[in-house]
């Protein structure tokens, strides 16, 4: 996006380096470290802070990002209803380029003068001096700076690329190009040079101001409101004084107006208060959540699933899930997180999406895989997916579909006992094993004769082996206890289908997460592995290819997506959470659980009329 733009100074000067632009700071962090150590009573603390300064940063706003992602999904309090896309995501990433400027800009003042080094850890007089500087001249000056930005080509070469996205939320407060953050930041070192210069900087107030900063400019961009109705009740004036999410989200849908920075006073004296600011604040604090129509119940996967949930590190979930050596140094913070989830153990929304008329939520069982295969965590596990369908009845939910290991033979009958303890639901169980099928049977290559079937026989492997056969196509297994409970399901006229093969030489095998490595490589060079579990198999050959587990790419309309569901690729959403929303479009009035299977064909036939696609390509390990 910002290379698009035709002004000059608008890329970041290291924006070619990529991930390796962390790199810059290196020198500085190594020799602020080494000098602390060797310099005896010399030592600058100050010089040494800075980086644990940039870190505080970073955790700040990431913080200020799950917030607002959670708000988010649950719904209340929403400014504008406009989806966060991955687009914008992606738009977004470099927002932490202004953090790699500041410590610069830090390490380099250190190192110039001494008016910035070995400073106190307090000074009060220095920390009110910084404050009356921006509530006075920095304010005034970013008023007048940010309205002419507004105007001509001064737009469209620099301040457009702010206004691109109309889904505000924190990490759009700092994408900016490298021209503006110019100008900002000789701003607000206009209220830390005061205290410069009068040598009244501290430790604390430098820490002080640079978190007000973040803390006021991601407020503004968050999008929904919060900020409690009653301060402005008690104080009036105080509406003057601080801005709000709504105020700030009117100047991104208007532009013309509302262009303070955090003190709305500038815009009253000079005539672009917008007229609607105060009723659009309180029409948006009195905002209920809307109820969903669908909710998707899924789980943590492994240990590092937690930091690719929407409400996660948003560079992690843009991308599929997978193991990254670079999180092996996170693992005291990732087993922290573990015990956390467990101790909480609540369900809570972690996305919310809209899909034609369908308000759509994700939410969340506070457990990994790992607890599933634990029968001592089972009854846990129960109670928890029993209170979301619970909860789900009582907001009058429409369809809650069991996700991943929630539908569990083993564990609940794939969802049959809560319709037998509740026979009088009226939110809809799903388990979509029946779009399952259809997506399996709809990525074998055509003209197939004769397929593997590898892999524990649940509902899926019957049904899919049934409707193989009911084609013609012939299905081989190499175990003969499989073979002898597919054959038991079989009409007589459709057994001679089923076949029992010691040496697999099929080209096309239906397999599970468990399909070993010694297994894959006894398969003939170019088979085409396609699963029909819940997780996928481990890639072993690289002489063969592998199609995701069963999953279809979702249609345009299908909004706020920004986050990749667990392995998948971006957009593309698994079978049993469409399931759930081809349930409720189609307005099915039956559970889909237990033994159920219904009709593959009319499943595939709505999926594919209510504009999902298929994903046809197969991928090399």
């Amino acid at each position: 996006m910002v290379s698009s733009l035709s002004g000059i100074l608008v890329g970041w000067p290291w924006k070619y380096l990529g991930s390796y632009k962390y790199l810059l700071l290196a020198p500085w962090v190594v020799h602020s470290t080494y000098s602390y150590i060797t310099k005896g009573e010399e030592r600058d603390f100050t010089y040494l802070f800075i980086f644990p300064l940039l870190i505080w940063r970073v955790i700040h706003n990431q913080m200020w990002a799950t917030f607002a992602r959670h708000r988010i999904a649950q719904g209340n309090n929403i400014l504008v209803e406009k989806g966060l896309e991955f687009e914008q995501v992606d738009a977004e990433r470099d927002w932490d380029d202004q953090i790699i400027f500041i410590g610069i800009l830090l390490y380099a003042l250190n190192n110039l003068t001494d008016l910035v080094s070995h400073l106190p850890w307090w000074r009060l007089d220095g920390a009110v001096l910084i404050m009356l500087t921006h509530f006075g001249p920095v304010e005034f000056l970013y008023y007048w700076i940010h309205r002419s930005f507004h105007h001509g080509s001064l737009y469209t070469m620099f301040h457009a690329v702010h206004h691109a996205p109309v889904h505000n939320e924190p990490r759009t407060a700092w994408t900016h190009t490298f021209a503006e953050n110019l100008v900002f930041y000789v701003l607000f070192l206009m209220a830390l040079g005061a205290a410069v210069v009068t040598r009244t900087l501290s430790i604390g107030s430098l820490t002080m101001y640079i978190t007000f900063v973040d803390f006021m400019s991601v407020l503004g961009h968050c999008n929904f409101e919060f900020v409690p109705q009653s301060l402005f009740t008690i104080f009036p004036p105080l509406k003057y004084l601080f801005f709000t999410p709504s105020f700030h989200s009117i100047h991104h849908t208007k532009y013309r107006t509302n262009y303070c920075l955090y003190v709305p006073f500038y815009d009253y004296i000079y005539g672009t208060w917008d007229e609607s600011s105060d009723s659009f604040y309180e029409a948006a604090i009195k905002k209920a959540e809307e109820p969903p129509a669908v909710v998707h119940l899924t789980h943590l996967t492994t240990p590092e699933s937690i930091y690719h949930l929407s409400p996660g590190f948003s560079s992690f979930a843009t991308t599929p899930l997978a193991s990254k050596w670079y999180l092996t140094a996170m693992w005291p913070i990732t087993w922290v997180f573990m015990i956390l989830t467990r101790t909480y153990g609540k369900i809570f929304t972690v996305e919310r999406n809209t899909f034609k008329k369908l308000k759509l939520q994700t939410w969340l069982i506070p457990c990994y895989s790992i607890h599933y295969s634990s029968r001592w965590q089972q009854e846990k596990i129960n109670s928890l997916i029993e209170e979301a369908i619970l909860e789900a009845e009582n907001k009058g939910v429409k369809v809650l579909n069991l996700g991943l290991l929630n539908q569990g033979e083993e564990l609940n009958r794939n969802g049959k006992d809560y319709v037998e303890k509740y026979p009088k639901l009226k939110v809809k169980l799903v388990d979509g094993s029946s779009l399952a099928v259809a997506v399996v049977l709809n990525s074998i290559p055509k003209g197939t004769t004769e397929v593997l079937l590898s892999g524990k026989l649940s509902k899926i492997a019957y049904a899919i082996a049934a409707s193989l056969c009911h084609q013609g196509i012939q299905v081989a297994t190499s175990r003969e206890d499989q073979y002898e409970k597919l054959k038991a399901k079989l009409a007589p006229e459709y057994q001679r289908n089923l076949l029992l093969s010691k040496r697999p030489t099929q080209k096309v095998w239906l397999v599970e997460e468990d399909l070993a490595a010694k297994r894959q490589l006894g398969a003939i060079k170019g088979t085409l592995f396609i699963p029909f579990s819940q997780f996928p198999p481990i890639k072993v050959r690289k002489d063969c290819f592998y199609l995701n587990t069963p999953a279809m790419v979702a249609p345009k309309s299908f909004r706020n997506l920004h986050s990749c569901e667990n392995w998948l690729p971006k957009r593309v959403l698994s079978a049993w959470r469409i399931a759930g929303i081809l349930h409720a479009l189609e307005a099915s009035n039956v559970h889909e659980c237990g033994e159920q299977v219904f009709h593959v064909d009319r499943i595939w036939d709505a999926a594919l009329q209510h504009g999902f696609l298929p994903i046809t390509a197969p991928v090399p390990a």
